[in-house]
């Protein structure tokens, strides 16, 4: 693999926010007594995530020290796994572009063009405005669907360099986009539709409705009640007090997100521990990422917040 470096210019320092403290020690308290050590990578995570998406010498320095070990074995960590930064990013994306061979027939290479013409002609280097940075990957695991490239935790496939350059029109001005496939398919099927099993005779046995059993009667079922609508979150015109929460202290928001929950009328903690089912489908909704707020417990979190509990 290739080697990877710390960056030339670093910070002075690092250290915990309250809400990361809180996770760091949440995450420390998962192994046993004398184990604390294995939380280095959640903890790199979380140092990352707080330090605007990559990884710092002092942040490095700082988990070694929390979890009592060599600061060598902490760097060790860091410098091989690439899901840590060690640059620089950009605030908006840092796109990961695989250019394992799938993806290379595929046309990977002229992404890389367009993020060398784009962004910056080299890897691991911000673009001039700060908002976007790239970088060359090996396989992220969704070769059926190539060419792809992972922002985030979401991946977009089936590119072709003008879905690309929309994608990046997309991120710069703020606008939802849709992760998966860039084409009209459902996930990983056949671009086209089915070509095999294609037989509806092979599904008849299937279809016959099963011989009554010779048992006590069934209870009855119960059908599943109706999903509720999703519902718009009330929001307010102005942070109270004239000053929101940082609402990126919420694991899953980052600057982005938190721009366009504030254009919701959306500033507070205590808003957010507020949604109903049906608001929390909505916002999913509106930002493009079904199912995201429930995966990463931002309701949870915020009503630790708002109690004054850390996340």
């Amino acid at each position: 693999m290739a080697v990877r470096r710390l960056a030339e210019e670093q910070p002075e320092g690092f250290a915990f926010d309250a809400a990361n403290m809180a996770r760091a020690r949440r995450e420390i308290a998962k192994y046993p007594p004398g184990r604390q050590q294995s939380a280095i990578i959640g903890l790199l995570w979380e140092a990352q995530s707080q330090n605007g998406g990559w990884l710092s010498e002092p942040a490095i320095r700082y988990v070694a020290e929390m979890l009592g070990m060599p600061y060598i074995r902490a760097l060790e960590v860091a410098t091989f796994y690439t899901m840590f930064n060690l640059h620089p990013v950009g605030t908006v994306a840092h796109i990961q572009v695989c250019g394992t061979t799938p993806c290379m027939l595929r046309g990977s290479e002229a992404l890389m063009d367009i993020c060398r013409h784009r962004i910056h002609h080299d890897q691991d280097h911000p673009s001039a405005d700060g908002r976007f940075s790239w970088i060359e990957v090996e396989c992220a695991g969704t070769c059926v669907n190539a060419p792809m490239v992972q922002i985030g935790s979401e991946v977009f496939e089936d590119l072709t360099p003008e879905t690309f350059n929309r994608l990046i029109d997309d991120l710069d001005a703020g606008r939802p986009v849709k992760p998966g496939p860039q084409v009209a398919r459902h996930l990983s099927e056949p671009e086209g539709g089915p070509t095999t099993l294609t037989d509806p005779s092979l599904y008849a046995a299937a279809a016959k409705p099963a011989a009554a059993p010779v048992a006590a009667p069934a209870a009855p079922v119960v059908a599943p009640a109706p999903a509720s609508p999703a519902a718009k979150p009330a929001g307010i015109a102005a942070p109270r007090g004239g000053r929101g929460d940082d609402l990126k202290v919420l694991n899953g928001i980052g600057p982005k997100i938190e721009k366009t929950l504030h254009e919701l009328g959306v500033f507070h903690f205590d808003q957010i521990a507020a949604w109903t089912p049906a608001e929390v489908r909505w916002v999913g909704e509106h930002l493009a990422f079904p199912g995201r707020i429930e995966r990463e417990h931002w309701v949870e979190q915020a009503k630790a917040l708002a109690a004054g509990k850390g996340a």
